[in-house]
C-alpha cells in the first residue's frame, strides 16, 4: 500500500496513505495558538509586511502578510483574536476563530505542544505523553515494536490517529483503526497530524493490535479480561500486540496498572512482558 520507502524518523505526510474513508478533514482555514498569535502581533507592531510562519501547527511554513488592523493569508482577511488563552488551538470557522474543543458528556480539547504535533485532552487529563517527547514520536517508537510492515493492524483507541499514521508509512498490509468519542473523531477531522480515515472491523484476523485506552479510572472494561480475550480471538498466532498503561503512582492509586494488564493478557493466551510505558505481548496459542 506504501507509495515510497519509510526510514526511522521520518514523518508521515498529513494524510499518508487512504483506509476505509471516514470523511475528509474539516480544516480549511489557519489553526492559532497563543505563541503564533504574539508572533504575528508584534511583527505587525514592528511594521514588518508580512511574516513567515506555520499555520498547521509546525507541518509546513507560509508567508502572511500583517498589518496593526489584522492579518492576510491565501487572498483571505483575518481579525486579531480579542482573547487568546494558553494551551489553546484556534480554528477558523469562516466567520470567527473557536478553540478546538467541544463539550458534550466530557471536555474534548485539542492542547499544542512545544514539539507541534497536537496532544489532545479530556476533562483536562492529557491522553499522550508530551513531557519529554513529542507525542508523534512516541507513537513511532510504539508502532516499530510491532513490525507493521506487510501486516494487518487492528488499533483499537485510535484517538488522533498517530499509531494509524506511523503503520501506514511502516508499509503496514491493512490499518483498521478505532475511535468511539465522536469528539474526538472531531478533533481528528482538524489536527493536520492525522489521517483522514478510520475503518470498521471485517470478519479475520490481525498480524498485530495496538491499544492505547484512556486511563484505568475512566476506562475499565478497555482493561477487562472479557476484552483481552477478545483482542485474543481476533489476533493471530506469533501476533504482536502493545498496550499503553502509562506509569500510574502505585502508592495514590493502590494498583499496580501494568502487571495487572500483563496477568491478564498472559491467561488470554499471551506471553507479555513490560515494556518502557506500556505492555508488549505475542499471542503464544
Amino acid at each position: 500500500m506504501a507509495d515510497g520507502e519509510w526510514r526511522k524518523g521520518q514523518e508521515p505526510s498529513p494524510h499518508p496513505l487512504p483506509i476505509t474513508h471516514h470523511g475528509a478533514h474539516a480544516q480549511v482555514g489557519p489553526l492559532l495558538t497563543l505563541q503564533l498569535h504574539e508572533a504575528l502581533r508584534a511583527a505587525a507592531r514592528a511594521g514588518a509586511p508580512t511574516v513567515k510562519c506555520s499555520l498547521d501547527l509546525e507541518r509546513s511554513t507560509t508567508t502572511v502578510e500583517v498589518s496593526m488592523a489584522g492579518w492576510s493569508w491565501q487572498g483571505q482577511r483575518y481579525p486579531w483574536l480579542e482573547s487568546c488563552r494558553d494551551r489553546t488551538i484556534y480554528y477558523w470557522t469562516g466567520e470567527a476563530f473557536e478553540p478546538v474543543a467541544r463539550f458534550t458528556t466530557s471536555l474534548v480539547k485539542l492542547v499544542p505542544t512545544e514539539w507541534g504535533p497536537p496532544t489532545f485532552e479530556i476533562d483536562g487529563i492529557k491522553m499522550l505523553p508530551t513531557a519529554q517527547v513529542s507525542p508523534y514520536a512516541d507513537a513511532e517508537r510504539k508502532v516499530g515494536l510491532i513490525q507493521p510492515r506487510g501486516k494487518a493492524i487492528l488499533d483499537t483507541c485510535g484517538g488522533l490517529g498517530y499509531f494509524a499514521a506511523w503503520c501506514l508509512l511502516g508499509q503496514a498490509g491493512q490499518v483498521l483503526s478505532y475511535e468511539k468519542n465522536p469528539d474526538v473523531l472531531w478533533l481528528r477531522s482538524l489536527n493536520p497530524w492525522s489521517p483522514e480515515a478510520i475503518a470498521t472491523l471485517p470478519n479475520g484476523s490481525f498480524d498485530a493490535v495496538l491499544h492505547d485506552p484512556p486511563r484505568f479510572g475512566i476506562a475499565g472494561e478497555l482493561y477487562s479480561q472479557v476484552f483481552y480475550e477478545q483482542l485474543a480471538r481476533v489476533i493471530k498466532r506469533k501476533g504482536k500486540l502493545f498496550h499503553y498503561t502509562g506509569v500510574p503512582n502505585k502508592l495514590t492509586s493502590g494498583r499496580d496498572v501494568p502487571n495487572e494488564v500483563a496477568k491478564r493478557l498472559r491467561r488470554a493466551g499471551f506471553v507479555a512482558q513490560l515494556n518502557g510505558d506500556g505492555v508488549l505481548a505475542v499471542k503464544n496459542q
